[in-house]
């Protein structure tokens, strides 16, 4: 599971995913949480706001992670895979290690060189409580690497930067070639910082 993430800066998000942007300026969050407005990198490269978190009429709390073992197999995430695939940007992501006799650890994970990556993602629309549709995205996740293990059995799927152009490019819609970007980043390329 994916709950928390960091993007401390976004002012980068437009050269390093190489976007465009519907909206002027965004600031520095340490800590990203479920149903906040984030910036994601969508088709085209367009660089939009959606919510995190996606509102279903099956579930009272919004879905904020997919798995991506049988991703395309599940009615809500099936045709989003296919059609509306999303970057998240970030710095790094949290999990939270059990600590006998105390709280919960807290940890955040970071690329080795520091630099921004993208956290694998879908989205679709939904019906807010006035009738207006809205976008809003979840994280994709998948097995972890080494380094998340001990702390966790699910990390975000980190694309390769290589992997970012097919993964937004709209007209590759084939699941099972989408399937094999979404991979534990491997375990050299991660860093664990206890916070």
């Amino acid at each position: 599971m994916c709950g928390r993430y960091q993007l401390l800066r976004p002012n980068d998000i437009t050269t390093r995913f190489q976007t465009t942007s519907l909206f002027s300026e965004l600031f520095p969050n340490a800590d990203v949480r479920p149903t906040e407005m984030v910036p994601v990198v969508a088709a085209d490269r367009v660089l939009i706001l959606m919510r995190w978190g996606l509102r279903t009429t099956w579930s009272d709390k919004p879905l904020i992670n997919a798995r991506a073992e049988g991703i395309e197999r599940k009615a809500t995430f099936a045709e989003p895979l296919r059609l509306q695939r999303c970057i998240f940007p970030a710095t790094g992501f949290y999990e939270w290690q059990a600590v006998p006799g105390a709280k919960k650890a807290k940890i955040l994970f970071t690329r080795d060189d520091g630099e921004m990556f993208g956290l694998a993602g879908i989205w679709d629309t939904y019906r807010d409580s006035a009738g207006q549709e809205r976008q809003a995205c979840v994280i994709i996740t998948t097995t972890p690497n080494a380094i998340v293990a001990p702390v966790h059995n699910r990390m975000p799927a980190i694309l390769r930067r290589e992997d970012e152009a097919a993964w937004l490019n709209p007209d590759e819609t084939e699941p099972e070639r989408l399937l094999r970007l979404l991979r534990p980043l491997p375990d050299d390329e991660l860093r664990a910082i206890a916070v």
